[in-house]
């Protein structure tokens, strides 16, 4: 049973898991410093600074000044502006991540390309060309 766990533990594709998922980590610091530091800031401008995560409505009596006042007094609130929210940051982040994905697309694809052969330069003899070779070597 260790040497099974060990086998999993040592195939490349764990180890490729467990190497994504720190490096999302950190490139989720990243991407929400983006969104809050230097997106948000643009969009509330645009918008006339327009706060949509204190849109609430409560749901019972009681009215209350922000979002935070009504959720420590306990109330009941329909917080739409939170969800409002929650999807503009996912449409950023879902678009820089689009971006990064793309150049990172971009980047492989020329490595590739680098790699290939030169079309019409002359090609190595095929596998079964070299076989044919040894065979007839060794039938002299």
């Amino acid at each position: 049973m260790i040497q099974e766990f060990k086998d999993f533990i040592a195939k490349g594709n764990v180890m490729d898991m467990a190497v994504g998922i720190i490096i999302g980590a950190a490139f989720t610091a990243i991407v929400s410093s983006l969104v809050a530091d230097l997106i948000n800031p643009i969009i509330a401008l645009i918008t006339g600074g327009i706060d949509f995560s204190n849109l609430f409505v409560v749901l019972g009596d009681g009215e209350y000044a922000s979002l935070t006042a009504a959720r420590d007094a306990g109330a009941a609130v329909f917080a739409y502006g939170s969800f409002i929210t929650a999807v503009i940051n996912f449409l950023i982040i879902a678009w820089v991540v689009f971006l990064l994905v793309k150049g990172v697309n971009r980047v492989k694809d020329a490595a590739i390309k680098k790699n290939e052969p030169v079309p019409g330069a002359p090609a190595g003899p095929t596998e079964l060309e070299v076989l044919l070779q040894i065979r007839d070597s060794l039938k002299r």
